[in-house]
């Protein structure tokens, strides 16, 4: 039962929309939003193909509203990381500006990984992704999701907010601090959002999301960006957070998201003289989707403060039989080796597209975990195959009516027709789903015991 205290406030809050308002969150169905993975596939692809019942979100590109009770975790597309399941107020955050191909971005309370994932779907080759979540046990959920989406360019860490303020000084080009909150927003789809409510709770996330936005402000660059985001309604946690900040921080200065965001959303609520209808409201009454609150932030460019990045690389060269086996599988393996530098985070052999130096603490995912050698032969990671799937030589397709689908995820081994031997890409309307060794006729099955339908 929604809190009666939450509903005063919201009355005095919204006034005459207040009935609409609480009929959405009393009566309405929680919306199911869809994001067709670009590091993947492309939306033409996969609309011509996914029998799915889809209404177009008109803020992003690739987002959609899934209007079929399907389970999709069970469905393929979620298994090659075509799609990721994403609620459309959520993705409202990333669309509120155009991120570049070559900025760095770091998402700093991000799990499970939707906001991240959304940032790197925009990056290109030159692009740096650094998802942080200071609960490890999240931390590697954010892994999960990006090994499955074929993410490259990007690492995960698990610090406090405090630490990265003290590592990155004005280093990157957008930080997102997508705060804990008192997930008001979610109370359609989380009954435990609705247990742990209480007027201290929202006054304790309050002084955190002050704490987090604070230290997020140093590691933006002059004329960089800093996005401030909720799930939650209150105005202790929203806009009363982004006008302290504004007082006391004068080299950022509130701007406009999107016109396409700002058509579905309401403005903020000004009430301590500043100016912050430029901010932003997602009401389940007004669009499709969940609560959510965004806050754009522009740093000036007239700062004196350099990038600098505060630690030494924490990685090392591989040795010269590590090296040689490696070297083998490539050559076996793809038709030409991925871009980037190979080295050694701690046992991990990865492979690391991007510029930023390697943490020495907590950090869960680094680049691309190609595998690991045994004696002196190189065994492929599940990775390896989602996100360079497309670089095998042997490939083996899997289709809509084939039984194959099913074995594969269930982890059996699998027939092929074609004459091949050694590791294969096995790809689902040419999507990397996972891999395999060939021989024989047949693909002895890689896909991770832990991600199996069985």
């Amino acid at each position: 039962m929604i809190p009666e205290k939450f509903k005063e406030k919201m009355k005095n809050l919204l006034g005459d929309e207040y009935p609409a308002f609480i009929d959405a969150i009393e009566n309405g169905a929680a919306i199911r939003g869809l994001r067709v993975n670009l590091l993947k596939t492309n939306v033409q692809d996969f609309l011509s193909r996914a029998q799915f019942n889809l209404t177009s979100i008109p803020y992003v590109d690739n987002g959609f509203i899934l209007n079929d009770e399907v389970a999709m975790g069970r469905e393929v597309y979620h298994h090659s990381g075509a799609i990721y399941m994403q609620d459309p107020g959520a993705m409202a955050t990333v669309a509120s500006l155009d991120i570049q191909p070559d900025w760095w971005v770091a998402d700093l309370c991000a799990a499970p990984g939707g906001k991240s994932s959304q940032v790197a779907e925009r990056l290109g080759e030159g692009g740096f992704l650094l998802s942080n979540e200071y609960v490890p046990k999240r931390a590697k959920i954010i892994v999960g999701n990006f090994e499955r989406l074929g993410v490259k360019n990007a690492m995960v860490t698990s610090l406090d907010t405090r630490d990265l303020a003290d590592m990155y000084s004005s280093v990157f080009d957008l930080v997102i601090a997508d705060a804990p909150c008192s997930g008001e927003g979610m109370f359609r789809k989380s009954e435990d959002a609705i247990i742990d409510w209480s007027p201290e709770n929202v006054d304790i996330c309050s002084k955190r999301q002050t704490e987090i936005l604070n230290n997020a402000s140093g590691m933006v660059k002059p004329g960089g960006y800093l996005i401030y985001s909720t799930c939650t309604y209150s105005l202790e946690e929203n806009e009363d957070v982004v006008a302290d900040f504004l007082s006391s921080h004068d080299d950022y200065q509130l701007v406009d998201v999107k016109a396409a965001v700002a058509a579905v959303t309401r403005p903020g609520i000004s009430r301590t003289g500043n100016d912050l209808t430029s901010a932003r409201r997602f009401y389940p009454h007004i669009t499709n989707g969940e609560g959510q609150f965004v806050a754009l932030m522009k740093r000036s460019e007239n700062t004196s403060n350099k990038p600098t990045i505060l630690y030494k690389d924490n990685t090392t060269q591989l040795s010269k039989q590590e090296l040689a086996a490696i070297n083998a599988f490539i050559k076996s393996s793809l038709t030409s080796t991925p871009r980037g530098r190979i080295v050694k985070h701690r046992d991990n052999i990865v492979l690391i597209t991007h510029g930023c130096p390697v943490p020495t603490n907590s950090v869960f995912m680094s680049g691309v975990l190609l595998g690991e050698i045994k004696g002196s032969t190189f065994i492929p990671s599940h990775q390896l195959f989602s996100a360079y799937g497309e670089l095998f030589i042997n490939r083996e397709e899997i289709g809509d009516d084939d039984a194959k689908v099913a074995r594969y995820l269930a982890g059996e081994e699998i027939e092929t027709s074609k004459d091949m031997r050694g590791w294969c890409c096995i790809t689902y309307q040419g999507i990397p789903l996972g891999g395999g060794k060939a021989s024989d006729g047949k693909v002895k099955n890689h896909y991770p015991k832990g991600l199996r339908t069985r």
